[in-house]
């Protein structure tokens, strides 16, 4: 016999989001794991005594960690997204018939909070991860994402008052790395910024559209891959001039939890003689592939390790005089022909 499903609501029904909530679902087990309280007096000091109550700082903080986890891109879209899904309701604490808060207070609790707040979250977070086993420290592999700024390429105008030309000059690179941004794309920043986003820079990557960006720089421990650092740069800045702090701030995220970074593992963008002897003077090895200028293997030529030179494919050899560095602290090696070939 073929059914068929009558449906009339309910003026009244008996209803538990904790019974409808499966025990291996992600948001059951954040919230029996995560710890959020001490939030209550990290924010106290951004709050009067008098007044309309603000969203629950919790709450605010568990809203952002769901956008994060659901990759939602906007606060219009989380809170949207949350009164849809009983996992989440559950998550931040809130029943079926309450009514949630305005995405605007999102975006105004998030300017409330000065950036300690947080760094502190995140501390607290990797803490827990630390006491769980699932960060070792001697290692950590650092890379860069560009992350779209919230203003549109068409916003652009022409800066008023250019700068010093010695600045601008300064800051092109002779050899471009593949994340960082063209030529072009300092031009268009020494000559133009964004009013709705003035801290957002034009950065381009290969066979990709320019656009407004920030540049994100992370650290992830190797044992387990949780995250042990991410700040944010301005996209116009080489990978090579973000790593000394980027490991300094790994390093003091760990060493509050008694665990000491050994290696760093970066690619060739992180490469620089500056870079090169920053780990020296931190004692931290450091396995990054040397660019173009550092290889030792050249068509055509021997390289002695010995004496530090090269022997060309008619004898003569190519001997060492003297160190220079270049812009963005690039080392490079000057070496001369020191037999004439006949």
């Amino acid at each position: 016999m073929q059914g068929k499903k009558n449906y009339q609501e309910k003026l009244f029904t008996s209803f538990q989001l904790s019974e409808r909530v499966p025990q291996e679902n992600i948001y059951r087990r954040l919230k029996e794991l995560l710890d959020l309280h001490w939030l209550y007096k990290a924010t106290a000091k951004y709050y009067g005594s008098e007044g309309q109550q603000s969203i629950d700082p919790v709450v605010f903080f568990k809203l952002i960690l769901v956008g994060y986890l659901e990759n939602l891109c906007s606060d219009r879209r989380i809170i949207n997204t949350v009164s849809l899904r009983l996992d989440v309701l559950y998550f931040i604490g809130y029943d079926l018939d309450e009514e949630l808060p305005w995405h605007s207070t999102l975006s105004r609790t998030r300017q409330l909070y000065g950036q300690e707040v947080f760094q502190q979250l995140f501390r607290e977070v990797l803490k827990q991860c630390i006491e769980l086993g699932m960060v070792a420290g001697r290692r950590q592999t650092i890379d860069s994402v560009f992350v779209k700024a919230n203003a549109s390429m068409e916003s652009l105008v022409e800066k008023e008052i250019l700068q010093d030309a010695t600045v601008y000059a300064n800051s092109l690179d002779d050899e471009p790395q593949e994340t960082a941004p063209t030529p072009s794309g300092n031009s268009a920043n020494y000559l133009h910024y964004s009013p709705s986003d003035p801290d957002a820079r034009i950065a381009t990557k290969r066979g990709k559209p320019s656009r407004l960006s920030y540049l994100a720089q992370v650290s992830v421990d190797s044992s387990s891959h949780v995250i042990t650092n991410i700040e944010a740069h301005f996209a116009d800045k080489r990978d090579s001039e973000c790593l000394s702090e980027v490991v300094d701030h790994t390093v003091n995220n760990l060493q509050v939890n008694g665990l000491l970074v050994e290696e760093v593992i970066a690619d060739a963008n992180y490469s620089s003689g500056t870079v090169l002897q920053y780990l020296e003077e931190t004692r931290i090895t450091g396995y990054i592939p040397n660019l173009g200028s550092y290889k030792k293997d050249r068509e055509g030529f021997t390289y002695d390790p010995q004496k530090d030179e090269y022997t060309c494919s008619q004898g003569a050899p190519l001997t060492f005089r003297r160190m220079a560095t270049g812009r963005a602290g690039v080392i490079r090696k000057h070496i001369v022909l020191t037999k004439r070939i006949v």
